[in-house]
């Protein structure tokens, strides 16, 4: 079954792609959530349109996109947290951390947005924060133990 999305959902596409999906799992929650809409021809004139409209609007935001990540750089992170003798952290180190981290460095970036590996123990890692549908940008995080 083909859908169009209507808003962005991960793992599964951004605003605007069609996606082929089971046909239960676009039946019974993607358009009744109001997140898709059938994939028919008439929805499909529909986006194009839509899609010609918000052109420029569109690359203004992958724009600001490239600016921010070019603003972000080579940042390293450093997350202070509560670790153990042997280097083991106390809980993980969460998407919501690091988005506080990055809007004290004045970089306002929507925890949903982060990719992060499990963090359980101190050391460096490389998180993946994606910016915009064609912007992704890597970041290293450091965790310390406080």
């Amino acid at each position: 079954m083909d859908v169009i999305l209507r808003q962005d959902i991960q793992g599964l596409g951004y605003k605007n792609d069609t996606v082929s999906v089971k046909p239960g799992y676009g039946r019974n929650y993607l358009i009744p959530q109001g997140f898709a809409i059938l994939a028919n021809e008439s929805n499909q004139k529909m986006i194009s349109e839509n899609i010609k409209q918000a052109a420029h609007k569109a690359e203004k935001l992958k724009k600001d996109a490239e600016d921010l990540a070019k603003k972000m750089g080579n940042t390293i992170l450093e997350i202070g947290t509560k670790a153990g003798d042997s280097g083991k952290i106390f809980g993980a180190v969460t998407t919501l951390q690091v988005s506080e981290v990055l809007k004290g460095k004045g970089i306002d970036v929507d925890r949903k947005k982060i990719s992060l590996p499990t963090i359980k123990e101190v050391g460096e890692y490389t998180a993946l924060i994606d910016l915009h549908r064609e912007v992704q940008h890597e970041i290293q995080i450091k965790v310390i133990a406080e």
